[in-house]
C-alpha cells in the first residue's frame, strides 16, 4: 500500500508540474466574482497539499486530509488575507477521501478503512487511532477510491466504494454503498456505484453521491442512494451471491434486481426493473463539467447568498462549482431537479467541499494526475458572498404543462412575456456497457407562451413536448432583468423524471 501511495502521488506531481498556467478570467467568471469572490488559503510550504477532503472543526478551525495520506488542522482560517496556522495532526493513511468530525474526534474514510482519530493530552497530535468499519475489499488497484460521508441525522456516515479498475467488482462490495452505525455495524445500502466523486446530504438529510461519466453511465450524475436503490451499474450485482456478503444482503433486507440490458434507456429499464432509480439529476458531459466531485448543501440561512437549501457540487475536471436545485417527483419515489452554473475559474480541480458558520464556502482542489482546468497541482480556497445578488434563474420546478422559474431580482415583463426568448431541446443517454454515451433522441420541446407574475420574480413557459425520461436544456438569451441586465447564467438543464399529473 506505501508503493501505491508513493507511486500515485509522484505521478500526480509529475502531471502538476506539466500544467500550463491558467488563462486570465473569462468573462463570465469576471461576472460570478462581483457576487463570489475567491480567496486563496495559503498551505503549508513544501507539502504536496492534494486534496483528498476537509472538515470544518470550529467557526475559525479547518482539518484537511490530503492524496499522500496526511490530516492537518489550521486554525484562523477565516482572515482576508488568509494566514492560516497549520499543524500535521496525522500522517502514514491511505488516500483519505472522506472527514467528519463529532465529539472531538475526526472519523476518516481511508482506501481501506473508516479510522476515528482523537488527541486526547492536546498536543495537536492523535494519539488514538482505531477503526471503525473495514467489511469492505481492497486489492491496491489505482480506482479502488473510497469516499465517505459526514454523520447523518441518525448518527451514521456512508462509504461509497469505487470498482476494482473503473469496470469490475473484483473485492468485497466493490460498487457498493455501506452505512457505518453509531454502533460500529456495516450494513450494506445500495449497488450500482462506478465511479463516485462524493458524496453528501442534502437538506432533508437524504444521501446522494455524485457519479461519473464511464460505462452504464452517459453523463455524469448525482444520485440519490435510496436505502435499497440500484444505482445503475451490474457489476457489484454478484455480491448479492457470494458466500462472503450474502447473508449480511440478506439482512439487510436488499433485493438483487434483474441484468439491465446494454443499448436501452435507463428510463425504459426502470419500468422492468423496480430497484433501478434513475439519477436525480445528470449534468451534461462537457456543457455542464467532466468530473462531478464532492457536494454540500447551502445550510446558511442566507448568509451566503439567496440559494439557501440548494446543492453545490465541484467539478475536477474544469475546476468549477455547480448548483442544483431539487425536487421530489410527484409520486415521492425519486428526486429530480435542475442544475445550473455557479462559479468558475478555480485554482485546480474542485474536489471536497464545506461550509464554514460564516457562510462561506471551502473548497479542497487538485490535479490528481488527470489534469484540471485550473492549472495548479493543488489548492485550497474559500467562496465570499459579497452582499451582491446575482441575476439568476433561482429554481426550475416541473409543472403538468411546462416549467416553473424563480429568479433573485424582477425580470424584466416585455422580455419575459415574449416566448422568443427562450429555446429549449430534450436528449437522454443511451445507457450501456460501454464508455458514456452522445446525446441521443433529441427533440425540440416549444415554448408556447411565458406568463409573468406581477411581482416579476417568476415566469410559468407552458411548453408543448416535454418527455419523461429525458434532459430538458433551457436557453434564454433574451431575458432581462428590471435593471436591463443578462443573466449572469442564462440556461439551466433539468432532469424530468415523472410529470406532475
Amino acid at each position: 500500500m506505501v508503493k501505491s501511495i508513493l507511486l500515485t502521488t509522484t505521478l500526480a506531481m509529475a502531471a502538476g508540474s506539466a500544467q500550463e498556467p491558467a488563462p486570465g478570467p473569462s468573462p463570465t467568471a469576471l461576472r460570478e466574482s462581483e457576487a463570489y469572490r475567491l480567496i486563496d488559503l495559503p498551505t503549508p510550504p513544501g507539502v504536496q497539499f492534494e486534496a483528498g477532503a476537509l472538515c470544518l472543526m470550529g467557526p475559525d478551525r479547518l482539518a484537511v486530509a490530503t492524496r499522500i495520506g496526511e490530516i492537518w488542522i489550521a486554525d484562523k482560517i477565516l482572515g482576508d488575507p488568509a494566514q492560516p496556522e497549520w499543524k500535521l495532526f496525522e500522517r502514514g493513511l491511505h488516500e483519505v477521501l472522506g472527514l467528519a468530525e463529532k465529539d472531538g474526534a475526526l472519523f476518516a474514510t481511508q482506501r481501506g478503512e473508516v479510522t476515528r482519530m482523537k488527541d486526547t493530552d492536546g498536543d495537536g497530535r492523535a494519539d488514538i487511532v482505531e477503526t471503525v468499519g473495514d467489511a469492505w475489499g481492497i486489492d491496491g488497484n489505482y480506482h479502488e477510491y473510497a469516499f465517505g460521508s459526514r454523520f447523518d441525522p441518525g448518527g451514521n456516515l456512508w462509504v461509497a466504494l469505487c470498482l476494482t479498475g473503473s469496470f469490475t467488482s473484483d473485492n468485497r462490495y466493490r460498487g457498493w454503498a455501506l452505512r457505518i452505525s453509531p454502533d460500529g455495524k456495516t450494513i450494506p445500502m445500495n449497488t450500482g456505484i462506478r465511479s463516485p466523486g462524493g458524496i453528501g446530504f442534502n437538506g432533508n438529510g437524504d444521501v446522494f453521491y455524485t457519479e461519473n461519466q464511464g460505462p452504464w453511465n452517459g453523463a455524469c450524475k448525482l444520485q440519490w442512494l435510496k436505502p435499497g436503490s440500484f444505482a445503475g451499474h451490474p457489476a457489484g450485482l454478484r455480491w448479492f451471491d457470494d458466500p462472503a456478503t450474502r447473508e449480511a444482503v440478506k439482512a439487510a433486507g436488499l433485493t438483487k434486481p434483474a441484468e439491465p440490458e446494454s443499448g436501452s434507456r435507463m428510463h425504459g429499464e426502470a419500468k422492468r426493473i423496480p430497484e433501478l432509480l434513475p439519477p436525480a439529476v445528470l449534468f451534461p458531459y462537457d456543457k455542464m463539467g467532466q468530473s462531478a466531485a464532492g457536494i454540500i448543501a447551502d445550510g446558511s440561512g442566507g448568509k451566503f447568498g439567496p440559494f439557501s437549501g440548494q446543492l453545490f457540487v465541484g467539478d475536477q475536471t474544469q475546476s468549477l462549482v455547480m448548483r442544483v436545485f431539487l425536487e421530489k417527483t410527484p409520486d415521492g419515489q425519486n428526486y429530480q431537479g435542475a442544475c445550473f452554473p455557479f462559479r468558475e475559474g478555480l485554482a485546480s480541480g474542485s474536489l471536497s467541499l464545506d461550509q464554514g458558520a460564516d457562510g462561506s464556502l471551502f473548497v479542497f482542489q487538485t490535479g490528481r494526475g488527470w489534469g484540471s482546468r485550473g492549472g495548479k497541482p493543488f489548492a485550497l480556497q474559500r467562496l465570499v458572498w459579497t452582499g451582491k445578488t446575482p441575476f439568476e434563474i433561482h429554481e426550475m420546478r416541473a409543472r403538468p404543462d411546462g416549467f416553473t422559474l424563480t429568479f433573485t431580482e424582477p425580470v424584466d415583463p416585455a422580455s419575459a412575456a415574449a416566448p422568443a426568448s427562450y429555446t429549449m431541446s430534450a436528449y437522454t443517454y443511451i445507457y450501456q456497457s460501454s464508455y458514456g454515451s452522445p446525446e441521443v433522441d433529441t427533440t425540440k420541446p416549444v415554448v408556447e407562451r411565458a406568463d409573468v407574475t406581477a411581482d416579476g420574480l417568476s415566469i410559468h413557459l407552458k411548453v408543448n413536448g416535454m418527455i419523461e425520461g429525458h434532459l430538458h436544456e433551457l436557453h434564454l438569451p433574451g431575458l432581462r432583468s428590471a435593471k436591463g441586465e443578462a443573466l449572469v447564467h442564462p440556461r439551466a438543464y433539468y432532469t424530468l423524471n415523472q410529470l406532475p399529473k
